[in-house]
C-alpha cells in the first residue's frame, strides 16, 4: 500500500506532565491524544498510532478516531524506537507524514500541506511559523533506511541533519505547529 502514510507517536509516558498526558481532556472534553489523530486523519488516508504497552484506553480511543494502533513494547527507550516502528509498518509507503501525539491544535491544513509536499516529490517537508521550524515532518520513501534503525531519543530530525538535504520549509499561519503540551499550564488555547 502506498501514499503518504501518517505516523503518530503517541508512546511517551508524559512525565513533565504529570502521567496520561494524551488522555487528559482539552477545553472542549476531546483528550489530547484524540484532537491530534483526528487531525492528521483528516489530511491522510491511513494512520499509524505508536502506543506503549499497557496503554489500552488510549489505543482504543485512538483507533475510533480510524487509526491502526502499534504497539511499540521498546517505546521507553525513546521516541527514536516508536519512530522507526511506525515506519517499519509501512514500509511500502511513498513517505511518512510524522507527527507528535501532544500537538493536538495542528490544522489539518497543515497536515495536508506537508503530506502533498512529500506526495509532489520532496525529500523532506516541515512547516514554519514565523521562522521557527515545526511539525509535522514529511518523509519520502528514500528515507526508510534510516527512519526504519532510529534508536534512543533521537528522531527524524537526527535523520536529515547526518545528511547533505534540507528540509522543503513551507511557511504557515498554523501556531500550534511548534506548541507541543509539556505541562498542564500550555492546555489554555488553541490555534
Amino acid at each position: 500500500m502506498g501514499g503518504i502514510v501518517g505516523i503518530l507517536l503517541a508512546a511517551g509516558s508524559g512525565s513533565r506532565f504529570g502521567g496520561d498526558k494524551l488522555l487528559h481532556p482539552l477545553a472542549d472534553g476531546t483528550p489530547i491524544g484524540v484532537a491530534a489523530a483526528r487531525s492528521l486523519r483528516a489530511a491522510v488516508e491511513r494512520v499509524i498510532a505508536v502506543t506503549r504497552e499497557g496503554d489500552d484506553r488510549l489505543a482504543d480511543l485512538l483507533a475510533e478516531t480510524g487509526c491502526e494502533i502499534l504497539v511499540a513494547p521498546d517505546a521507553a527507550q525513546g521516541m527514536g524506537h516508536s519512530l522507526a516502528a511506525g515506519v517499519r509498518a509501512a514500509p511500502a509507503a511513498d513517505g511518512w507524514l510524522i507527527a507528535l501525539g501532544d500537538m493536538p491544535f495542528i490544522a489539518p491544513a497543515t497536515h495536508r500541506l506537508i503530506a502533498q509536499a512529500i506526495a509532489q516529490g520532496h525529500s523532506l517537508a516541515a512547516p514554519v511559523y514565523e521562522g521557527s521550524r515545526g511539525h509535522p515532518v514529511g518523509f519520502a520513501a528514500g528515507w526508510y533506511e534510516r527512519l526504519r534503525n532510529l534508536e534512543g531519543d533521537t528522531g527524524g530530525r537526527s535523520v536529515w541533519q547526518r545528511g547533505p538535504e534540507e528540509p522543503h520549509l513551507l511557511a504557515v499561519d498554523d501556531r500550534a505547529v511548534i506548541r507541543d503540551i509539556d505541562s498542564r499550564g500550555q492546555m489554555i488555547g488553541g490555534r
